[in-house]
């Protein structure tokens, strides 16, 4: 069962289209997978809908007279074009897509089928995939562990989501199932590993920082390679 979602203030931001595009799109995969997050966002989709509709109505029964004849034809039956026009309750199917990362296969979540990704570039157990999205410092990458793999203690310079989205990892505060969705910022530090291997959606805002041992060296070249 998935045990961690998005604070209600992002899930809010989401359903007014006010995040970034990178944050927005890690919300929109959890929200696919998390029954729950799912009933919440139709609520505060609703309530906004019935706020707009409502302020447009008061607007509309504030207008007088002259301020409705001067609006023209094409102004007066926007609304009535708008409901007329079938097209856009049609439901589209999206084919799946699979990715294979080292002998693993896996169907990606369909908000991401749309979207390009690099090839991925293995180090180790790891394997990382960059998202294709221009979103100023925020970086979204797929990320692969193979089995037995693990990412040394590390914390954080800025933010960092991790959006399980196949298989099985656990740190720290303890394991984690496809859907729950981690954030972890200064305040927090981890050291994720997998026992069978798992595929993650990632969004950073700046470099990792590593605690111990010989990932010490990585920092000073952190923010070449988050």
């Amino acid at each position: 069962m998935i045990k961690h979602h998005p604070s209600e203030t992002l899930l809010t931001q989401y359903c007014s289209a006010s995040l970034s595009a990178s944050l927005s799109l890690a919300i929109s995969i959890h929200v696919d997978m998390c029954p729950v997050c799912q009933a919440k966002a139709e609520k505060i989709e609703a309530s906004n809908a019935e706020t707009l509709f409502s302020t447009k109505l008061d607007a509309l029964e504030q207008t007088t007279n002259e301020e409705l004849e001067s609006l023209n034809e094409s102004e007066l039956n926007f609304f009535d074009m708008i409901t007329a026009d079938d097209s856009i309750d049609e439901v589209y199917e999206v084919e799946p897509v699979s990715i294979k990362v080292n002998e693993h296969n896996y169907q990606l979540p369909r908000a991401l089928t749309r979207i390009s990704h690099s090839k991925f570039t293995q180090v180790g157990k790891l394997a990382r995939s960059r998202v294709a999205l221009d979103d100023g410092a925020l970086r979204s990458s797929l990320l692969h562990i193979d089995a037995g793999g693990e990412i040394p203690e590390h914390t954080h310079t800025g933010f960092e989501v991790t959006l399980l989205l196949d298989g099985e990892f656990s740190d720290e505060e303890g394991k984690y199932v496809p859907g729950d969705f981690i954030w972890q910022d200064g305040s927090h530090q981890h050291t994720p590993l997998t026992k069978d291997g798992c595929l993650c959606f990632t969004v950073v805002s700046s470099a990792l920082h590593f605690n111990k041992g010989f990932s010490k060296l990585l920092n000073p070249i952190g923010n070449l390679i988050y």
